[in-house]
């Protein structure tokens, strides 16, 4: 077997994967966690880094775009990330649909198994995420209920089709604010590299920075005025814009191409920022 979704004591088969693809919208695009350099690092390239350690061959590529949603995600990038002929796919998307009124998650998972399943029949192993439990974020909790149901499909999606699956609702450090950036929707660094290493470890490796399970120490809560200064500013700066944008039908993702549109050695591009 290849893609499992094998929990308990019994863990997913690791391979040594030399053709990695991440496909998706801004969480694996990065947006939280950005480089040295001006450029975005992320999840995604995190666990490339991660895997390569196990092959010192590993290529990598990012066809990952802000405010993408799931029928480009499952179309046009799943299309275009076959052509490069991957023996692992991670494919994360719906959450920009969900978001939305009206957003159906049965049609979501429909349409995302029909392209998993595309990336299953050419081979190669395939990662899938749920969503992260949003109990407790403003306007995005109200999503929690089809954001469950997804999550459900997903677990389903996995099984059928032999994938490996990351059980973002599980994470319970995620539910620390300080895992998120201030735009409260994205992930801050921190929440990127310990997301990294849950993705690693569900496709069967164990990482040896065991810390990213432990939560961080308690923080004192905000006061009162201060919570809603907080929440004035988040709603100026982030909300706003964010309604705006669904207002006018734009993306924020509308004429930024891939960071990543080809195959390229992962082990040069760790060392060199290693040594920055």
């Amino acid at each position: 077997m290849t893609g499992s979704t094998r929990t308990g004591s019994i863990r997913p088969e690791a391979r040594p994967w030399r053709r990695y693809v991440a496909l998706g919208d801004s969480m694996t695009e990065g947006l939280g966690d950005p480089d040295t350099d001006g450029g975005l690092i992320g999840w995604a390239d995190r666990l490339a880094a991660l895997l390569s350690a196990h092959t010192a061959d590993l290529n990598y590529a990012n066809l990952a775009v802000r405010g993408r949603r799931l029928h480009d995600i499952a179309g046009r990038q799943v299309d275009r990330g076959l052509e490069l002929q991957p023996d692992l796919v991670s494919i994360i998307g719906g959450g920009n649909d969900i978001l939305r009124p009206g957003a159906d998650p049965d049609a979501l998972a429909a349409a995302l198994e029909e392209a998993v399943a595309r990336i299953r029949a050419t081979g190669s192993d395939v990662l899938m995420a749920t969503p992260s439990d949003p109990a407790g974020a403003p306007i995005v909790e109200r999503t929690r209920g089809k954001a469950a149901v997804y999550v459900g499909h997903l677990w389903s999606i996995a099984e059928r089709q032999g994938a490996y699956l990351l059980n973002q609702w599980a994470l319970t450090f995620l539910r620390d604010w300080r895992m998120w950036g201030r735009d409260r929707i994205h992930m801050s660094p921190e929440g990127h590299r310990r997301v990294a290493l849950a993705a690693y470890e569900s496709l069967g490796h164990t990482a040896e920075e065991a810390d990213w399970r432990i939560p961080l120490p308690p923080q004192p809560r905000p006061g009162r005025l201060e919570a809603f200064r907080d929440n004035a500013t988040w709603a100026r700066e982030y909300a706003a814009p964010w309604v705006g944008r669904r207002l006018r039908g734009t993306s924020s993702g509308d004429n930024v191409p891939p960071k990543r549109p080809s195959l390229t050695p992962v082990r040069a591009a760790s060392e060199d920022r290693a040594d920055d």
